[in-house]
């Protein structure tokens, strides 16, 4: 390997400095595009690709409660500290049945945010990996997209089963347990009441 040299101008001349002799001396290390060797990209099988798809659920259920409360607490705080006249109706509304939907509506929002904000935080725990995650997400819709049923066939007595395959866990629930066969048993029944 060769050293890079560099020069600096200082008052009073050049000084030439080895760069990499620097950078072991202090402990850094180059930094490289793709921080995992070439063998590590093809390491992420069907099992671990489907335990990663459930830990990431979890920190979405995890964090969903935490912001469903504070959404809450939020709204009580803000909605409950209003002065309220009982004679004054808000949009033809009495104000304590008002402020208390605008309290529900503040826990719906940490509701909904608190998926987002759980799945933002398990991307920023999982940036190395996420190449190979995002490449085996858009093979899996593709097998969910090739094997699901048509939701057309749908009826009040024949729902569709899992269309995005969102409770599949592991390869044993997607081959023999649950998810081909319950498509299979949606196509049945639809065909069956068709003729």
């Amino acid at each position: 390997m060769t050293t890079l040299l560099m020069s600096r101008s200082c008052g009073r001349g050049m000084h030439f400095t080895a760069r990499k002799a620097k950078q072991r001396s202090i402990g850094m290390r180059p930094m490289s595009i793709d921080s995992q060797p070439p063998s590590a990209k093809q390491n992420l099988t069907w099992p671990k690709y489907l335990e990663i798809r459930r830990q990431k659920r979890r920190w979405e259920t995890a964090v969903t409660i935490p912001c469903t409360l504070l959404g809450l607490a939020g709204g009580v705080t803000y909605f409950g500290s209003l002065e309220t006249d009982a004679t004054k109706l808000i949009m033809g509304i009495d104000p304590m049945f008002f402020y208390g939907g605008c309290t529900v509506a503040c826990m719906g929002l940490g509701y909904l945010i608190g998926p987002v904000v759980g799945s933002a935080c398990w991307r920023l725990t999982h940036r190395r990996t996420m190449g190979l995650i995002e490449e085996k997400d858009r093979e899996f819709h593709k097998r969910i997209v090739k094997n699901r049923v048509d939701p057309t066939a749908q009826s009040a007595t024949n729902p569709v089963p899992d269309y995005h395959g969102e409770k599949v866990g592991s390869l044993h629930q997607y081959r023999q347990h649950q998810w081909l066969r319950d498509q299979a048993k949606f196509r049945r029944k639809a065909q069956f009441n068709e003729q």
